[in-house]
């Protein structure tokens, strides 16, 4: 068959890819075994070959080489599943693309369906949503009016803790004032009692003293009466020589000068006597004399203790007048 007598269309590579070209050619020639040959490139025209079917040959012109072996390979797989029974692929596409409109057009369908749906929800929520604004314009408004309330309540509050805070501060200075009044007089307690502390002390000392005067009176009244006792004892005994000397001399001579003996023994013991009565006598004074002093020391000391004693009395009365807490 030559190339005038056959019809040899000639497919550009950007017109033709290999699937649809070689499905076509085995539905016109089905039996054929499609035998392929190469053609020189001419016209411009490259990687050209003849596919012979039964009653036409096609001439095609691929891009390149590669391009010219998957149209060979796939018109060859096409015309084995032709001889073997298979149904070819664009049957399948075809079957594949009309399940895939008609899912197509379901879902074009449901979404119509949803876009009434959500148009529908839409113009509810719009509703909803004036609704809202509604209620929230009448919550704005109570909440200024509430914010209002509760502006005037905080100065009320406000005002009412001013008051109250320069109310304390007034009881707080008079408090000061007072806790300083009252550290003042007790100060001044403390320092009478210190005072007083001191008085006690000096009274203590008097009473002490006039106690140590007592009993040294006590003791030289008794030295002084002992003193006179041993006086009287020498007087009697010197008036018992007296006696016994003028009884001597009424006595005879040879009586006279054996008792002159005597006498004059006694005479020694009287001249020993009479100065240990002078003795006495010089004891006695002395001791009368200190006596005496411990009598003026007394009277002082009782003077000194009675004047003390005043004293205290008189400030333990200033330390009642002036006890803190007492008014």
């Amino acid at each position: 068959m030559s190339k005038g007598d056959c019809d040899l269309p000639s497919m550009e590579p950007v017109h033709t890819s290999p699937g649809a070209a070689p499905v076509r050619f085995a539905q016109e020639s089905c039996a054929s075994s499609g035998p392929f040959q190469s053609l020189p490139d001419r016209d411009g025209k490259k990687c050209l070959f003849l596919v012979k079917c039964v009653d036409k040959t096609y001439e095609i012109c691929a891009s390149d080489k590669k391009k010219k072996q998957e149209w060979i390979q796939s018109i060859q797989t096409v015309v084995n599943l032709r001889k073997m029974g298979i149904p070819s692929p664009h049957k399948d596409a075809r079957q594949k693309r009309k399940a895939i409109r008609q899912k197509l057009q379901a879902e074009q369908e449901e979404l119509q369906q949803k876009m009434k749906d959500l148009q529908m929800s839409n113009e509810t929520k719009q509703q909803e949503l004036e609704m809202m604004r509604t209620q929230l314009r009448d919550a704005a408004a109570r909440a200024t009016q509430e914010e209002k309330k509760r502006h005037e309540t905080h100065m009320e509050l406000q005002d009412r803790f001013r008051e109250e805070l320069e109310r304390e501060q007034m009881i707080r200075q008079e408090m000061e004032e007072q806790v300083a009044q009252k550290s003042s007089e007790l100060e001044q307690y403390l320092k009478r009692v210190r005072e007083l502390e001191q008085m006690y002390h000096r009274l203590q000392e008097a009473l002490d003293d006039e106690k140590q005067a007592r009993v040294e009176e006590e003791s030289a009244r008794l030295l002084q009466a002992r003193l006179l006792e041993q006086e009287a004892a020498k007087r009697a005994m010197l008036e018992k020589l007296h006696h016994e000397q003028e009884i001597a001399i009424k006595m005879t001579e040879a009586e006279k000068r054996e008792l002159e003996t005597i006498r004059e023994m006694k005479d020694i013991a009287l001249q020993e006597a009479m100065q240990q009565l002078e003795q006495l006598e010089k004891e006695r004074i002395e001791a009368l004399e200190q006596y005496q002093q411990i009598k003026d020391n007394l009277e002082v000391a009782t003077s000194k203790t009675r004047s003390w004693k005043n004293k205290v009395a008189q400030h333990e009365g200033l330390i009642r007048q002036i006890q803190p807490g007492v008014k």
